[in-house]
Order: C-alpha cells, then sequence, then structure tokens
C-alpha cells in the first residue's frame, strides 16, 4: 500500500564533465539507480517523516499458521491491525521480501510472461497505525 508520498529515486549523476558532454550531445541521460540505492532512498524519506524502519521479517512466518509464505510487505503488522499487538512506534517503513504462491488473487500464471510478475520480490512500504491518514500522506508528495 504505498500512496504518491513524494518519495524520488535519486539520480545517477555523470562521473565526468566528459560523460555529462557526451550524455547531452548524442541522448538523453537514462538514470542508473541500483536496487540498493532505491531501497534506501525509500526509507531515509520515511525515516525524514518519523517513520521506524523495520527489517524485513521471514519469507516463512513464525507467528501466523493462516499463512505458509509472507505475501505482502503488511504481514509482519498483521497482529497491529487486528489490535492484538501493539508496537513502541505508530509510523514504520520497510522493504519486505515477500513470495507469490498463489492465493485469493492468485495470478502465477503470469509469472514470467510480464515484466512485473515475479515470484519472489520486495514490497516497499510505509504505515500509519492510526498517526495519519492518506490526506496527510498526499501532502508529502507536493
Amino acid at each position: 500500500m504505498l500512496e504518491n508520498t513524494g518519495f524520488r529515486a535519486p539520480a545517477r549523476q555523470p562521473h565526468s564533465s566528459t560523460e555529462n558532454h557526451k550524455a547531452t550531445m548524442t541522448r538523453p541521460v537514462t538514470a542508473v539507480v541500483s536496487v540498493a540505492d532505491i531501497r534506501k532512498s525509500f526509507l531515509d524519506f520515511f525515516a525524514s517523516k518519523g517513520h521506524t524502519v523495520v527489517a524485513s521479517s521471514s519469507l516463512v512466518p513464525g507467528n501466523d499458521p493462516t499463512l505458509m509464505f509472507t505475501n505482502s510487505g503488511m504481514v509482519q503488522f498483521k497482529d497491529v491491525f487486528l489490535g492484538t499487538d501493539k508496537r513502541p512506534y505508530v509510523r514504520a517503513a520497510s522493504v519486505q521480501a515477500c513470495l507469490r504462491a498463489g492465493g485469493k488473487h492468485n495470478d502465477l500464471e503470469n509469472v514470467g510472461y510480464t515484466a512485473r510478475h515475479h515470484t519472489f520480490f520486495e514490497m516497499l512500504g510505509n504505515w500509519s497505525f492510526g498517526d495519519y491518514f492518506k490526506r496527510e500522506s498526499l501532502k508529502w508528495g507536493g
């Protein structure tokens, strides 16, 4: 549930004036950003908004007999949403390792055929446990 909250991936800067000159004279510069840079920028942005950065939980949830695998970024916060757990923070940001293994919204037949369907992926998420809502978060996209 990542809403448009103003996150911007960092742009790659040219290494030299020659590279910059070549890029602007021959073709538009295409930013090359590593996955690690995207993760870090995402987490840094939400940390600057008062979110606690929470590490990815296991792909096999240890305390949830209803799930075989972690299939979304909210799994580690399921008990918070159900009201059976309270965390020492009200804002969280995470990069959760997930496994697509079928289920209610099963689209496994698309894995390997489209650029956006994978069996393993990381879900970037920002969470508010009653601290802010859509109206407040939309201001960050400004």
